[in-house]
């Protein structure tokens, strides 16, 4: 290809291509960290707590160890050797000395926390071997209701605009109580680490299912205090992670000291019955929504006061998902005064942490049903309402401080309206409803980089900071790569992964890859492509191809950027049609329609598997998902036969819709698109269910039963 066509962008961004790395998943050759195997490699297991919440008086290991049983690691063996995860906060925030420790510090705080390791031959010795160990507990009351604690582990509020001046001005004051359970994340792959020790070059090497590999070297560096050069982390293929693989968990840091101390590799992977029981959980929050309003019906103010579940301890991105539900109570609309208080209390369950939306879901739910509430309380139309005060001048600074950098939302409620075709009736048979609901959400933010290297056969390599989990980055990155360079996609190659080897960076979550990754990706893309023109104008031959000039260039073609950013406000309007059967209180969603907003899109087939696959975990919350604990803090929702997943027969016809506001914060004009089918299907569905049922309110999962006891209560 000539250096002249070959620097002329192609039309690779914009079009709708396959996920090219699926081909390889499908034939089995991807590797995942439980197909790794490596010589002399060991096992290890757990020994966890009966208990949620209980004195650890002493840990009894059998003096003798059999055969095949290589260690057993107790909380007396890290002592001195390890700290507390680290503390975390976001700004304003106060938050308590609770960092989840190791392994037990003289208590246990939830059914299933690791107690002791065990260190074996196999996986089944080892788990074998883990009964033997007797643990001496002393049973403490554990506090499963977060009303009930009287141990807050996080506090923050935040105010802006004359909220006190709104409420006592206003026409109409409307409030609402609203709440979100708990629910389990499911990532098809659970956890899982393999860890290996080369005490020659002085190098602890971590392969790990997680979401990207700085963080949890970070975070690693911290707990086993030595420096961060010393740890490698490589992220092999991951089968899913939805929030849940941001911290490395406590038993890879148990199975890292066995690895130093046996001076042989150990692997542990967690079975569904673990990542039921003991992976960080999501949502758990309920809010006291209060909301002002003027005669003609425009929102003059908001408050609320949050209450989040946040279980037995803090890992460093517990405290995220309720700030960020705190911060957008403003919801999509123009609304001058808003103040939040927020609450994390400490019960005896499984920490909760990031799940798709990481608090996304549960503001936009508080507010859009706090919306659909004061409508009727005025006598409106919900969709007037919001008509009436939806955000339209952009960039809009909120009153929490929030800037929303682009946008359309009238387009969007007009489109979602359109496409789902909205209803509302009853019969002797069943109920019908229609809930629309807009959402806002932030994504992107801090840094993130890449590293882009042009090889002498004209081979384009890409490396990036952020890691892939399902989201298709190799595809997208390489779009942006070979449209900016104007060679073939097949050109290009993407390297994720290696600490050794990727870029600094800060992640994958947040629906900040595109905007962030991809973004550095093509401002160090556009910086060889002007070393490449330079190079080709000195040549004084434009018809060279970009091999030829990589090979003519006296260094090799190579770029390194650091983006940084602020952050991006994504948009949408979800809208549902949903119909509860009178005889069973049976419910069926009828009709469903998404129109997100992420500006500019790369990849649309990528962009529609998200939102789809998010309106999917949406869907799973408002029909079945729970976890269940008793009064006792026992999980009562210890499998998936106790925890209802979404099947392909709940899922209804859907209709899914672009807006494009190109955002001026990145050269990609990108938005966040992973989160918000998770973001916008909750709270559409529940002012579905609200509608159907004439106003009155639940909150899901919409259980059968609960929806024919208020069919009759409600007398619709």
């Amino acid at each position: 290809m000539a250096a002249g066509a070959a620097l002329t962008p192609q039309p690779y961004v914009g079009q709708a291509l396959a996920r090219r790395e699926d081909e390889r998943v499908l034939r089995g050759a991807a590797c995942f960290v439980d197909d790794i195997e490596l010589d002399g490699m060991a096992h290890a297991a757990f020994v966890r707590s009966p208990h949620a919440f209980a004195r650890v008086r002493a840990v009894h290991v059998p003096p003798e160890l059999p055969t095949g049983v290589l260690a057993v690691v107790t909380p007396a063996d890290l002592e001195g050797r390890v700290k507390r995860y680290p503390k975390a906060a976001m700004p304003g925030m106060e938050v308590s000395d609770d960092q989840h420790p190791i392994l037990p510090e003289g208590e246990v705080r939830y059914v299933g926390q690791p107690v002791a390791g065990v260190v074996a031959e196999s996986r089944a010795l080892a788990e074998d071997f883990a009964e033997e160990v007797d643990v001496d507990y002393g049973p403490l009351e554990a506090v499963v209701d977060p009303r009930a604690s009287d141990e807050a582990m996080v506090r923050w509020s935040h105010s802006g605009g004359d909220v006190d001046g709104a409420f006592a001005t206003a026409a109409h004051v409307v409030s609402g109580h609203y709440g979100m359970a708990r629910v389990a994340c499911v990532p098809m792959e659970a956890r899982g680490a393999v860890v290996r020790d080369d005490p020659e070059s002085g190098v602890l090497t971590v392969w790990s299912s997680s979401q990207e590999t700085h963080r949890p070297l970070a975070q690693l560096a911290h707990i086993l205090d030595r420096p961060p050069e010393t740890i490698r982390v490589v992220v092999p293929d991951v089968g899913g992670a939805f929030g849940t693989k941001g911290n490395p968990p406590s038993e890879v840091v148990v199975a890292a000291i066995a690895a130093i101390d046996l001076g042989r590799p150990v692997k542990w992977t967690e079975d569904r019955l673990e990542n039921l029981q003991t992976t960080q959980q999501g949502r758990g929050m309920q809010a006291d929504v209060e909301m002002a309003l003027d005669a003609d019906g425009r929102i003059l103010g908001v408050r609320a006061k949050i209450l989040a579940d946040l279980g037995a301890y803090l890992w460093p991105s517990t405290p995220i998902p309720p700030h960020t539900a705190g911060m957008l109570m403003g919801g999509g609309y123009d609304v001058p005064a808003v103040a939040v208080e927020v609450t994390g209390a400490r019960t005896n369950k499984v920490p909760t942490g990031p799940y798709r939306g990481a608090g996304r879901p549960e503001g936009n739910y508080f507010v859009e049903r706090t919306v659909d509430d004061a409508a009727r309380a005025l006598g409106m139309d919900p969709i007037e309402l919001r008509r009436r005060n939806i955000v339209r001048s952009f960039p809009y600074p909120s009153a929490l401080g929030l800037t929303y950098d682009s946008g359309d939302y009238d387009r969007c409620l007009e489109l979602a309206l359109r496409a789902v075709e909205p209803e509302h009736r009853a019969d002797e048979r069943v109920v019908v409803g229609t809930g629309v609901a807009l959402y806002v959400e932030r994504s992107g933010g801090i840094f993130e980089s890449a590293d882009v290297t042009v090889e002498r056969d004209g081979r384009v390599v890409v490396r990036s900071s952020t890691r892939p989990h399902g989201q298709g980055h190799d595809t997208a990155f390489a779009q942006i790569a070979a449209d900016r360079l104007g060679v073939s996609i097949d050109d290009v190659e993407l390297r994720f992964g290696d600490s050794d080897e990727a870029p600094p960076g800060i992640g994958t979550f947040g629906s900040r890859s595109l905007t962030m990754g991809g973004s550095a990706v093509a401002v160090a893309v556009d910086e060889v492509a002007g070393k490449a023109r330079a190079i080709a104008e000195r040549l004084g031959d434009g018809d060279r191809s970009l091999a030829e000039i990589a090979s003519a260039a006296d260094e090799p073609l190579h770029a390194r950027s650091k983006f940084t950013s602020e952050i991006t406000m994504s948009s949408g309007c979800h809208a549902a049609v949903v119909e509860i059967d009178r005889a069973t209180g049976a419910l069926r969603i009828l009709r469903y329609a998404a129109v997100d907003d992420a500006g500019r899109i790369v990849n649309p087939l990528l962009v529609h598997g998200q939102v789809v696959g998010g309106i999917v975990q949406g869907i799973g919350q408002c029909l079945t998902e729970e976890v269940v604990y008793d009064d006792y803090g026992q999980l009562r929702s210890v499998s998936l036969l106790d925890y209802g997943l979404p099947t392909a027969a709940e899922i209804p016809p859907m209709r899914i819709e672009e807006v494009q506001s190109p955002s001026p914060l990145n050269p990609l004009g990108a938005k966040g698109a992973g989160e918000g089918g998770a973001t916008g299907s909750l709270a559409a569905l529940a002012n579905a269910v609200a509608d159907a049922l004439g106003g009155r309110h639940l909150d899901p999962p919409f259980t059968s039963e609960k929806l024919w006891r208020a069919l009759g209560e409600a007398g619709v």
